[in-house]
C-alpha cells in the first residue's frame, strides 16, 4: 500500500535532474553533503534509495551506477593478462615466505 510520504518520494525522483542525482551520488560516497555536514545513517540509506531508482528510471548504464563493481573470472579463464607483477604479489600466500 502506497503512503503519502511514497507518493513524494516517487514525485521526487520524477523530479530529479542529472545536477541532483550527482550530488546525491557524491554526498553518498562521500558520507557528507556539500557543505561538509555529514549524513546520518537515515539521510545515506535515503539518498542511497533515490540514486539507485533514479538510475534504474534514466538507464543510466551499470557501468556508471553507484556500488558497480566489474565482474571478473576465476579459474581456468583467468589468465592474469594485463597484471602487474606488483598487483599479482598482493595475492600470493603469506605463509610460503
Amino acid at each position: 500500500m502506497l503512503t503519502v510520504s511514497d507518493m513524494t518520494f516517487d514525485k521526487m525522483i520524477n523530479q530529479m535532474t542529472p545536477a541532483i542525482y550527482e550530488s546525491l551520488k557524491q554526498a553518498v560516497s562521500l558520507r557528507k553533503w556539500p557543505d561538509g555536514r555529514r549524513l546520518t545513517p537515515e539521510q545515506t540509506e535515503l539518498c542511497l534509495e533515490a540514486v539507485m531508482r533514479y538510475e534504474a528510471e534514466n538507464n543510466v548504464p551499470e557501468e556508471s551506477r553507484v556500488g558497480y563493481l566489474e565482474r571478473r573470472t576465476c579459474g581456468a579463464g583467468a589468465t592474469g593478462a594485463g597484471v602487474s607483477p606488483e598487483m599479482a604479489g598482493l595475492a600470493r600466500d603469506a605463509t610460503r615466505d
